[in-house]
């Protein structure tokens, strides 16, 4: 995430590198500014959420699937074993534990997104 160029950083570097863009805000800097950063923004690469949404989707559903998956064992040993305590696997809850927290973690609002 260190490495990934921000809007900002090529706004900067555009200004920078590029002949005359001083001068250019120096005479109309409102006009320059928003065109830069117009420009900044375009030159960035998205994020893969909002380039790739396929692949998203399959992880979410994937992830949801797990879930849906550890609930229905769970429910199958504690039917086959009503006599008693049932010993869940260690294993299903681990993996429901893991998708819950993934899935949490990926449809979660970014906290920058809300500043």
């Amino acid at each position: 995430m260190a490495d990934e160029m921000r809007s900002a950083d090529q706004l900067v570097k555009t200004i920078i590198e590029t002949p005359g863009v001083l001068q250019e805000i120096q005479s109309r800097p409102a006009e320059t500014l928003n065109r830069l950063a117009e420009q900044a923004k375009k030159q960035v690469v998205p994020r893969a959420l909002e380039q790739d949404r396929l692949i998203y989707r399959i992880v979410v559903s994937s992830l949801g699937l797990v879930v849906l998956f550890v609930v229905v064992g769970v429910m199958g040993l504690s039917f086959k074993n009503s006599g008693g305590t049932v010993a869940i696997p260690d294993v299903l809850t681990a993996l429901g534990s893991a998708a819950i927290g993934a899935l949490a973690g990926i449809l979660a609002p970014s906290p920058a997104a809300s500043r």
